[in-house]
């Protein structure tokens, strides 16, 4: 697991969950909404949207909300149009931050997610770090007395593409189109699936400490806190004990 996973879950043991699934719920409408927009609303003609909905009620957004951020997106019930935007910077420590996010105006996002960036000793812009980073899915499996040889022959046969042991379990990396095939199917097959989503994985990880190190996650903190951001990526090596104390 990478370590800006490490410290998202972190975070999330340590919030209240309801507000939590409040602001959750928020971002994964828009994103449902999007997806609808730019590819219809068909989700088994839409990857994008399929994935949308799969999060959605992974996480327990009900169905009316599901349906209504679908309707907004594809006109048929009113709403604010969104698009989307993506910010690139550098992080103290030479940590690579990418900043997903979807708003209905441009010119106010970006001036606000560049006070983030500055008030955390950090930088938005200064060159592209997407090629840092690959896009695929994660999805994580509880161990439960399996091995990696019985993970990894299950994650195959779902459309899996590779399986790494964890302190906690496994992750198993797939194209991200599929992610949410490959957790119904361990599903079915009794594996105990804790975690499915989207995200960019560094290809390389920067180690961070001291100062540079809660710099980083403070502003991860205040990037993801934003309305309008859906996720952020981060390349940050940080020790546990880091990330626990500050988080």
């Amino acid at each position: 697991m990478s370590g800006h996973s490490k410290w998202h879950n972190i975070k999330i043991k340590k919030q209240k969950m309801d507000q939590v699934r409040g602001r959750l719920f928020s971002k994964m409408a828009r994103e449902i909404m999007v997806a609808a927009k730019e590819g219809g609303s068909n989700p088994d003609a839409n990857a994008r949207l399929r994935t949308a909905i799969d999060r959605a009620r992974d996480a327990g957004m009900p169905n009316d909300n599901i349906q209504r951020a679908i309707q907004r997106g594809a006109g048929e019930l009113q709403g604010a149009s969104y698009e989307t935007v993506v910010y690139e910077g550098y992080a103290p420590g030479g940590v690579a931050v990418m900043v997903e996010a979807l708003t209905d105006n441009r010119n106010r996002t970006a001036g606000e997610i560049r006070a983030i960036f500055s008030r955390h000793g950090a930088t938005l812009g200064g060159g592209s770090v997407a090629w840092m980073f690959d896009r695929l899915g994660l999805v994580t499996v509880a161990r439960d007395g399996h091995t990696e040889d019985d993970v990894l022959l299950a994650a195959l046969e779902a459309g899996g593409e590779d399986v790494r042991t964890t302190e906690d379990g496994f992750e198993i990396t797939t194209r991200p189109e599929v992610t949410y095939k490959v957790k119904d199917a361990l599903a079915t097959r009794g594996f105990t699936v804790t975690a499915a989503q989207v995200t960019m994985q560094p290809k390389n990880t920067v180690r961070v400490e001291g100062k540079d190190a809660q710099q980083v996650l403070r502003l991860m903190d205040a990037l993801e806190e934003h309305d309008d951001v859906q996720a952020v990526h981060a390349n940050f090596d940080i020790p546990d004990e880091i990330m626990q104390q500050v988080g």
